[in-house]
């Protein structure tokens, strides 16, 4: 098994670490390679993100990624952006947990106004908002298998915008049509009531299914639910490829401090090994990651003193005691 670790910018390079040595655990046969890629690249080579790195990337059986920082400038292409497209990872897919509630936000990935189609002007700039069948029915159909998954504990929410944007009556047509093939129930909600209705209602929602700029918003807003971006991990999924990473960026604003919260890298992880069959191991995971948070050993975006490494140690102290 071939598994590519690339920290990118900012604290990815501290909570990634820390997710690999989680991961290194449960894998200790697997082979890791780490590539280089990211602002900090591009500023040395004048490309953050080369063929050569592409291509390492589909080499491998899956790839764990920590952020990138993407400047104010124009010719300054989207890592994230090329990575998708390149390896076709249409399915972006976005757990939120709580007490009452687990939603899996299930997010088209390289379409809509992501599609990277755009003209930069002083008077007029444009980007184009791109939805098709084939896009729309494909992460219909994903979602539809992950309702059956979960046991249809809910309806499929299809969240559109459909009543103000035209590529939204096709993208919403599509999945209603989808979901009935699949014999899934399922309602239609307008993106901006439903993302209120979810932080006010979350236990109502099972999985969503929305467009690619909507799921990124609304899965970032769930944070709120959960203690900030730092505990929402995310898993990009195609035909071939599996790419897993956490919903944060790079925040350079605390970047180099050791106070990151390595959560979300190390969930990201846990759904590496659930990609690859290991229920089990990822139980324990996100076991000890609550565990931790209780004791009260975690970092100040929850409340407590610990750094990255301190809280990332406590975590895998916890793993190993559990699986003794």
């Amino acid at each position: 098994m071939k598994i590519a670790v690339c920290e990118g910018d900012g604290i990815g390079r501290e909570v990634i670490p820390v997710a690999k040595k989680v991961l290194m655990h449960f894998l200790p046969d697997a082979d890791y390679s780490d590539i280089f890629l990211g602002y900090e690249k591009w500023e040395k080579e004048g490309c953050a993100c080369t063929e050569d790195d592409i291509s390492a990337m589909k080499g491998s059986d899956a790839i764990l990624f920590g952020a990138v920082t993407t400047p104010p400038d124009p010719d300054y292409k989207s890592i994230l952006l090329k990575i998708r497209h390149e390896l076709d990872l249409y399915a972006n897919l976005r757990p939120v947990r709580g007490g009452s509630f687990d939603i899996m936000v299930v997010r088209e990935n390289t379409e809509g106004l992501y599609s990277g189609i755009e003209e930069l002007g002083d008077e007029r700039s444009t980007t184009l908002r791109v939805v098709t069948r084939k896009g729309s029915e494909r992460i219909a159909r994903k979602a539809c298998e992950l309702s059956a998954d979960r046991g249809f504990r809910k309806p499929l929410v299809i969240g559109n915008k459909a009543n103000v944007l035209k590529s939204d009556i096709l993208f919403r047509d599509t999945c209603i049509k989808t979901a009935d093939a699949c014999g899934v129930l399922y309602k239609t909600m307008f993106i901006d009531a439903l993302t209120l209705d979810v932080l006010m209602h979350p236990e109502r929602y099972d999985v969503i299914v929305t467009t690619n700029m909507f799921g990124d918003i609304l899965s970032d807003a769930c944070g709120y639910l959960t203690g900030g971006l730092g505990m929402l991990p995310s898993a990009n999924i195609g035909e071939k490829y599996a790419f897993f990473e956490p919903v944060h960026g790079s925040a350079p604003d605390i970047a180099g401090k050791g106070i990151a919260n390595p959560v979300a890298a190390i969930r990201s992880a846990a759904m590496m090994l659930e990609h690859f069959g290991m229920k089990r191991e990822a139980e324990i995971i996100e076991e000890c990651i609550l565990r931790s948070i209780i004791s009260g050993v975690c970092t100040p975006d929850l409340g407590g003193s610990a750094g990255t490494g301190e809280f990332g140690d406590r975590i895998f102290e916890c793993i190993l005691k559990r699986e003794s």
